[in-house]
C-alpha cells in the first residue's frame, strides 16, 4: 500500500489537474507497483478533499460493468466512483470548460429510498430499495490521460480508479419508474451526436441486469463501514461505448418509453 503521505499528494495532483484542466502521466507508470487498493485510497483522499472544500456526496457511480471492457482492462469485477453535488446538469447546455476530455454515456439512474447495506444483496433487495429508475448521461473525464504522452500505451485499471473512476457529470432526463413497472434488461436506448446514431444498446448490456451492479457496489462498500443511503443516486453502469464530446456538440438521448432529452456542449 502507499503510504499517507504519497497518497495526499496524488490526490493533490487530481485536484490541480482538473482546476487546470492539464492531464497527468499515468501513475501506474509511476510508480509499477502500484495496487487496486492505492487507486481507492486516492481517489477517496480526493473525494474527501472535494467534501471538506464544500462539495457534497449525492450518491455513486459503476464502471466497467461490461465484460469486454473488464477484459480489456484485466480485471473480473467492476469500479466505482463517488457522484457528488457540481457534477449533475440538467439536460441543455453544459460547459464544455468544465472538462478535459469529455465522453459521454448512456446509463440508467437507481434513485433509492431505503438503505441497502450488507454482504448478501440481491436484485430483489435492489428493486425493493429503489424509489424508482430514470435515463441518465454519464460524462466522464480524463485527469489522467488515457494514452501515455510518450510510449501511447493505455492507462491501467488503477489509474482510471485513482481518478474517480473518471467520474465527471451526470444528466438525468426522461421519465421516473418504478423498477417494478419495466423489465430492466430490456430497456434500451439510442444515442445521436449532431443528428448521426452513434450508439444503440440495452440495459441488460451491464452484466445481464443493472441491478447487479447495484447490488455489487452495495456489497464492495460494507468492509469499508458504508452503505448505500437513501436517496442517493447510483449510476448502474454504461450499456454503450463511450463517445468522445467537444463544443457544438449536440446530443439526442432517446430512451423510447423511458423518455428522451437532447444536450449541448457549449
Amino acid at each position: 500500500m502507499f503510504s499517507k503521505e504519497l497518497i495526499k499528494q496524488l490526490a493533490a495532483e487530481l485536484d490541480q489537474a482538473e482546476k487546470a484542466r492539464v492531464q497527468l502521466e499515468h501513475f501506474s507508470k509511476r510508480f509499477p507497483d502500484m495496487a487496486i487498493e492505492d487507486g481507492y485510497a486516492i481517489s477517496r483522499a480526493w473525494v474527501q478533499n472535494k467534501i471538506a472544500g464544500g462539495r457534497v456526496a449525492r450518491g455513486h457511480k459503476i464502471g466497467l460493468t461490461s465484460r469486454a471492457m473488464q477484459i480489456s482492462s484485466q480485471i473480473d469485477e467492476p469500479d466505482y466512483g463517488t457522484l457528488l453535488d457540481d457534477m449533475f446538469f440538467e439536460p441543455g447546455d453544459i460547459p464544455v470548460s468544465r472538462f478535459i476530455a469529455p465522453r459521454v454515456e448512456v446509463e440508467l439512474a437507481f434513485i433509492l429510498k431505503k438503505k441497502l447495506e450488507g454482504t448478501a444483496i440481491t436484485i430483489a433487495d435492489v428493486l425493493d430499495a429503489t424509489d424508482y429508475v430514470q435515463p441518465a448521461i454519464e460524462i466522464i473525464d480524463a485527469r489522467i490521460e488515457q494514452f501515455d504522452r510518450h510510449t501511447k500505451a493505455p492507462r491501467k485499471v488503477y489509474d482510471t480508479i485513482s481518478d474517480n473512476a473518471a467520474n465527471a457529470g451526470i444528466i438525468l432526463g426522461g421519465r421516473q419508474v418504478s423498477p417494478h413497472r419495466v423489465d430492466l434488461p430490456w430497456l434500451g436506448a439510442i444515442l445521436r451526436q449532431n443528428g448521426v446514431v452513434e450508439e444503440t444498446g440495452l440495459a441488460a448490456g451491464v452484466q445481464g441486469h443493472p441491478a447487479i451492479g447495484v447490488a455489487w457496489l452495495a456489497m464492495k462498500l460494507a468492509p469499508w463501514g458504508e452503505c448505500l443511503e437513501a436517496g442517493e443516486v447510483v449510476l448502474a453502469g454504461s450499456f454503450t461505448r463511450p463517445v468522445a464530446a467537444k463544443a457544438g456538440d449536440v446530443f439526442d438521448a432517446d430512451y423510447g418509453p423511458m423518455g428522451r432529452f437532447e444536450f449541448s456542449f457549449v
